[in-house]
């Protein structure tokens, strides 16, 4: 077994995803739509029967490029996606992908979505090739990511479970699942990626938490959640603050993933998670300019009076899939060299 390198202060990671090669998906077509909830097969350029390959292929250099930007957890750039939600929750049984429902997405318009028809069940486990592929090619800290059970509630219409509540804990079962078995094939961290916690805050509080929690049960290693605004290549607006932040304390989460740099988040109001460890976003996904390390270092303290440094790990305010590839390298480069930095001061 390759022993992987114990983590220095102030960690280095993305929240997950990277810009795909234009050669590998229709990046102009990507753009210009809400992040599919359904299959979006037309996206890629490639045949099908060569689409394992390529998407091999992309994955090492998502790897690679992380690796040369020097951070000290890796993901696998989420490169075999077409959106970060339905990849995963496309491939369960109990919905009609075929012939979707829809429902309104956090920019209040309609979008097609998974219709659960049926009982929610995972016949088989979703991404421990991808996880076992990330492991295979890296030494580093690995990390993969799997949309929440409360946001694929949300972007589902349903047809069978009695009540929302029913719903999201029975997406939290096949989490749970998932997570066991990405951990089992080599993952060293699993973020679930929550976003609508903070979009639909009022059902978030209602059972979105107990969602959470449900998935997060038994989990052999460490579980980050991640909650932000929106992809800025999207959703424009970003609001003063959470107003889903301060529940996650009470859930067995280890680290929760938070975005900064574009909405200037009030430091203050991380304070109710102390003693949680914070993935603090500081890159600014709003623009492809790269920042320079100076302002890195700058957003990160920010923070220090409210969060101890122990507990940070730096990355991105969100995915960065849908910024310039240069620019998600030259920003995850800045990243590496604030952390530096900062190690200095320590």
């Amino acid at each position: 077994m390759i022993a992987r390198p114990v983590l220095p202060p102030f960690p280095t990671s993305i929240v997950g995803s990277l810009p795909q090669p234009d050669w590998l998906i229709d990046r102009e077509r990507l753009a210009h739509r809400f992040p599919p909830r359904v299959r979006a097969r037309e996206l890629w350029r490639v045949a099908p029967e060569h689409l394992g390959e390529a998407h091999d292929d992309a994955t090492r250099l998502a790897i690679r490029s992380q690796e040369e930007a020097g951070l000290d957890i890796v993901t696998d750039g989420e490169i075999r996606r077409e959106s970060y939600s339905n990849h995963f929750a496309t491939a369960l049984d109990g919905v009609d992908v075929d012939d979707p429902g829809t429902a309104l997405d956090r920019s209040g318009h309609p979008n097609p979505v998974p219709r659960v028809v049926g009982g929610i069940s995972r016949p088989r486990p979703v991404q421990v090739d991808d996880v076992r592929f990330l492991r295979g090619h890296t030494d580093r800290t690995v990390k993969i990511t799997v949309p929440g059970p409360f946001t694929m509630s949300q972007q589902a219409q349903d047809e069978h479970y009695p009540d929302p509540r029913s719903l999201a804990l029975a997406y939290a079962e096949v989490v749970r699942a998932e997570i066991a078995d990405l951990f089992a094939a080599g993952a060293d961290i699993v973020q679930v990626d929550e976003p609508y916690l903070q979009a639909r805050p009022e059902a978030a509080r209602a059972y979105g938490a107990e969602a959470l929690t449900r998935a997060l049960e038994g989990a052999a290693g460490t579980t980050a959640v991640h909650i932000c605004f929106g992809y800025a290549a999207i959703i424009h607006e970003r609001p003063e603050g959470y107003s889903f932040l301060a529940e996650l304390a009470d859930t067995p989460v280890d680290q929760v993933s938070v975005e900064t740099a574009q909405s200037h988040l009030d430091p203050t109001s991380l304070r109710p998670l102390r003693g949680k460890g914070v993935i603090l976003g500081v890159l600014d996904l709003s623009t492809p300019d790269v920042e320079t390390p100076e302002t890195v270092t700058e957003r990160v303290r920010r923070v220090l009076d409210v969060v101890d440094a122990d507990e940070l790990v730096l990355s991105s305010d969100c995915g960065l899939k849908y910024l310039p590839r240069a620019s998600a390298e030259g920003k995850m480069r800045s990243l590496v060299a604030a952390a530096a930095a900062l190690r200095l001061e320590l």
